[in-house]
């Protein structure tokens, strides 16, 4: 069976930034696959059309650029803000920081730089603007059930138990 729209694909992963070489995540870190439902928006969108068509036991390198993965870097979400917000934190550059709207949203972000004034912050993914490579082995590939099609996502072993 293919990995195509509306079957539930269960595969190992490496992520590695094509650029430096340095790996990234891997779901041997979870110590099992990933499973998703293709169609759904499960994965990122160059990840899962270049798995398209691939079976159980099958192995491929795959490279994502930037804007088929995390997007590229918007300026416009590099922001000074006032230090006065962040009263009470010990800062360091490279600090993963969350705030959260008004209306609830959590917005995360990465301490750029600080000084006594202000906070420089970075509200981008974190990879955004990097070009990505997956180490993939398709594990399994099934047909989707009406409620994991209904739902968005798969059910049972390696999906979401509700």
């Amino acid at each position: 069976m293919k990995a195509t729209g509306n079957k539930v694909v269960t595969f190992h992963y490496t992520l590695k930034d094509k650029e430096t070489g340095e790996v990234l995540d891997s779901s041997q870190a979870y110590g099992q696959p990933l499973t998703v439902l293709f169609g759904a928006e499960n994965i990122i969108p160059g990840l899962e059309s270049r798995m398209e068509g691939m079976e159980a036991g099958e192995k491929r390198t795959i490279e994502v650029p930037a804007s088929e993965a995390y997007g590229e870097k918007n300026p416009e979400l590099v922001q000074q803000v006032p230090r006065e917000y962040f009263q009470g934190i010990e800062l360091e550059e490279g600090m993963p920081l969350q705030a959260q709207t008004p209306e609830g949203q959590i917005i995360n972000m990465i301490v750029v730089s600080f000084d006594e004034n202000s906070v420089t912050v970075d509200m981008n993914h974190p990879l955004a603007g990097k070009d990505l490579v997956f180490e993939v082995e398709v594990v399994n590939v099934r047909d989707a059930s009406l409620e994991e099609i209904k739902h968005g996502h798969p059910h049972g072993e390696g999906g979401v138990q509700h």
